[in-house]
């Protein structure tokens, strides 16, 4: 016969620590936070991430509140590739920690690595343009974080707030202008070190 005393002792403190909460919050005595649903509460601390991003900065509240709302964390292991060149593009990034590597395929040379995405940077903007493929693949160098935004869900915004995508392609075409730069000065240095190699 299995023994459920210990379980049914952590439930009793559970329902006792659920309604000392909700006690306190009837009272006002209570911590803010744990008056207010889970959700809400990670809402609002994802709020505070994206509003404290490089990517966000004087960016208007109402659209910081809108990328929160379709925001979520994620967690890349060391060597971990986050996308590939030529899968469908789904989204966007902002990186909050970790580095970041950007490869492309180069005939005779396979793979390098043309960029790095470092904390404070936005990464992916293949997502804002047809056919929504990934220019580039993604890996992390080491363990990351970052906040991803789902690009199915930002373009049906994007093509109903004009001020939104006037704000976004804005800052997405830095990235891009920096991200076309690197590309040509790595394939640049790849050419000419072939072509010494073979001399």
């Amino acid at each position: 016969m299995v023994n459920n005393y210990g379980a049914g002792k952590k439930r009793t403190g559970l329902a006792n620590w659920r309604g000392a909460v909700q006690r306190g919050c009837r009272d006002g005595i209570a911590m803010k936070t744990e008056c207010q649903p889970r959700d809400l509460v990670d809402r609002k601390d994802i709020w505070k991430q994206i509003a404290t991003h490089a990517f966000a900065a004087g960016m208007d509240t109402h659209h910081i509140e809108l990328l929160a709302r379709y925001a979520k964390q994620k967690h890349f292991d060391a060597g971990e590739v986050i996308f590939r060149a030529g899968e469908h593009a789904n989204g966007f990034y902002l990186i909050q920690s970790g580095t970041i590597a950007l490869d492309e395929w180069v005939m005779e040379s396979g793979p390098i690595t043309i960029d790095i995405v470092r904390a404070g940077e936005p990464l992916g903007w293949s997502w804002l343009f047809p056919p929504y493929r990934w220019h580039f693949s993604a890996r992390a160098i080491e363990p990351s974080t970052a906040i991803f935004f789902d690009g199915q869900i930002l373009r049906q915004h994007y093509d109903e707030d004009l001020t939104l995508a006037h704000d976004l392609f804005k800052r997405s075409s830095e990235v891009m202008a920096h991200r076309l730069q690197a590309t040509r000065r790595k394939l640049i240095e790849t050419v000419q070190l072939g072509t010494v190699g073979r001399v």
